[in-house]
């Protein structure tokens, strides 16, 4: 079956992690049902594109978000360029499709008061899971890293020699990103509390539970949103909120644009511009202050 040519693509030849390979197979799922049930005799694979619009308006009248529509028809899209490559179809019946309007989605970072206020917070000399969350905010704010590369993070990624930590990002794409003086500090008096929890499972793994097993996803959210909902008042309080902040704040102070995707590990600057817009702020505010025209 084609589908399944595709998802052994995605997982084998693009290195895409198995939760976007999921949501990929889940959207051509769900479009294939929908066919099933509309279309006599028509499928995903010989579809037109007023079929693909229909099911467009389908789920716009589910009241599935803007958003969430243009990802399932990238879901679709991707599915096109594979059966095109591989001769299943001799045309792409998305390639003049154009994605529904989105309102922008802007995050707000967290301030650097925000920032102090949480880090002084925690009482980190004191028990192990002190110490582990709160190298686990400085991680995220002195490295920009994802929760997934957090998560995934080996004893050995950490070069105290050259002050540096290796980080494996997505379709494993590796890249290095410098050890502040400060985290390498938390990291160190970390590894003495890790060490009477560690079992020969998590041998590897950096940061663990304290029962020695590997930490996961969803528990490095609440330890974020956990702290920060003490600290702040913003909405949205997540490990991606703190990514966010570590490029904003560098922004702010002067960082190149160039080097922050670096160590975000984006392929692209424009992925890494949708971090400009609170650095422009500071700009104006910098910039109103100081114009000797501005003075009157």
């Amino acid at each position: 079956m084609a589908l399944n040519a595709f998802i052994e693509y995605l997982s084998l030849e693009k290195n895409y992690s198995q939760h976007t390979v999921l949501a990929y197979k889940t959207d051509i799922e769900a479009c294939s049902a929908f066919f099933g049930l509309t279309f006599e005799g028509a499928s995903v694979e010989n579809a037109n594109y007023g079929q693909l619009r229909t099911w467009v308006v389908h789920l716009v009248n589910q009241g599935i978000t803007n958003r969430s529509v243009n990802r399932k028809m990238s879901s679709l899209k991707a599915y096109y360029r594979f059966l095109l490559k591989t001769s299943c179809i001799n045309v792409n019946p998305l390639a003049n499709h154009k994605a529904l309007k989105t309102p922008k989605k802007v995050e707000v970072p967290f301030s650097e008061a925000e920032m102090e206020k949480v880090l002084e917070s925690i009482p980190s000399k004191s028990t192990f899971e002190g110490v582990r969350d709160k190298l686990i905010i400085e991680l995220f704010y002195a490295t920009g890293i994802r929760r997934a590369e957090l998560v995934n993070l080996k004893v050995t990624d950490i070069d105290f020699g050259n002050n540096t930590i290796k980080v494996l990002g997505k379709r494993n794409k590796e890249r290095i990103v410098p050890l502040l003086p400060f985290l390498k500090e938390g990291i160190q008096l970390y590894l003495q509390y890790r060490a009477e929890v560690v079992n020969s499972k998590t041998a590897d793994n950096l940061i663990l539970v304290k029962n020695g097993d590997k930490i996961y996803e969803t528990l490095v959210y609440r330890i974020i949103n956990g702290y920060f909902s003490k600290a702040s008042s913003k909405a949205k309080k997540s490990p991606h909120v703190l990514r966010h902040t570590f490029a904003t704040h560098l922004l702010n102070q002067g960082a190149s644009l160039n080097s922050v995707k670096e160590l975000l590990g984006h392929s692209s600057l424009a992925s890494t511009q949708v971090y400009t817009h609170n650095s422009i702020a500071e700009l104006k505010k910098a910039h109103s202050h100081a114009h000797p025209r501005n003075k009157e």
